[in-house]
């Protein structure tokens, strides 16, 4: 029977909920949805880019912290408030993922914890 253990990266903000950074299943890591909380505890910036880039980097330094890379990532799920910000995340995640391609839903959503308009969760294969 597989084993699943918690992941916590110790340059993030812990988890506020009952919940972890990430798990490893097997050949698998989930990574928790991501919101823009800022690795210094610090106010996150109000517009879209600036949440979409906070939230990624969370989701980038748990990839990296587990091994891996913006390629070893299969799926990624953004819940986005307002789908007239798509345009705006799309951009800074290409910036940021480069030549990674994993697939993608985006999710329209009316509300996210704290007033955020991004969050990001995924799933990567571990190498």
């Amino acid at each position: 029977m597989g084993r699943v253990t918690e992941l916590s990266v110790a340059a993030l903000p812990s988890p506020k909920g009952h919940y972890s950074h990430a798990t490893r299943a097997g050949d698998l890591l989930f990574i928790s949805g991501q919101l823009p909380a800022p690795a210094d505890g610090g106010a996150p910036p109000a517009d879209l880019a600036g949440q979409a880039r906070i939230a990624l980097a969370n989701l980038l330094a748990i990839l990296a912290d587990a091994g891996c890379a913006p390629q070893d990532l299969a799926k990624v799920t953004v819940y986005l408030v307002g789908i007239e910000h798509w345009e705006v995340f799309d951009r800074v995640y290409a910036e940021l993922m480069g030549d990674a391609r994993p697939a993608r839903a985006v999710v329209p959503v009316a509300a996210l914890h704290h007033g955020f308009l991004v969050e990001v969760a995924a799933v990567a294969a571990l190498g």
